[in-house]
């Protein structure tokens, strides 16, 4: 059985490669995804997945992922994810991803919003 580290990856990768069956194979059906701001909530699998669909509309121009460092818990792990983009040179997020079992029910966004405006 894979770790709760190795199944977050697992999903950084499936989004890496656009396998968003992969990606959602790993969320119980009434997760909820917590986006930027935490004011924006998403719930349920078929939500989500419409959401991470249409991911090239949501992240600022020249996106890229730079790095990513798990921390594990218990029953969570956080991401630090270091990311660029066209207007933003270097920058971070976290993600808490938490687990029910081997599943993601929730996943929150931690972000500067300010920056995060600013990078469109």
């Amino acid at each position: 059985m894979p770790t709760l580290t190795e199944i977050v990856q697992r999903g950084w990768d499936a989004v890496a490669a656009g396998d968003m069956d992969a990606l959602v194979a790993d969320y119980t059906q009434d997760m909820i995804f917590v986006m930027p701001g935490q004011t924006d909530l998403i719930e349920g699998v078929p939500a989500f997945r419409a959401a991470v669909e249409n991911l090239g509309a949501a992240v600022p121009a020249g996106f890229e992922v730079t790095g990513l460092r798990h921390i594990a818990g218990d029953d969570e792990v956080v991401t630090i994810c270091s990311w660029k983009s066209a207007k933003v040179p270097s920058s971070q997020l976290a993600a808490l991803f938490r687990f029910r079992g081997d599943k993601i029910y929730e996943e929150r966004w931690f972000v500067d919003t300010e920056q995060w405006k600013a990078a469109f």
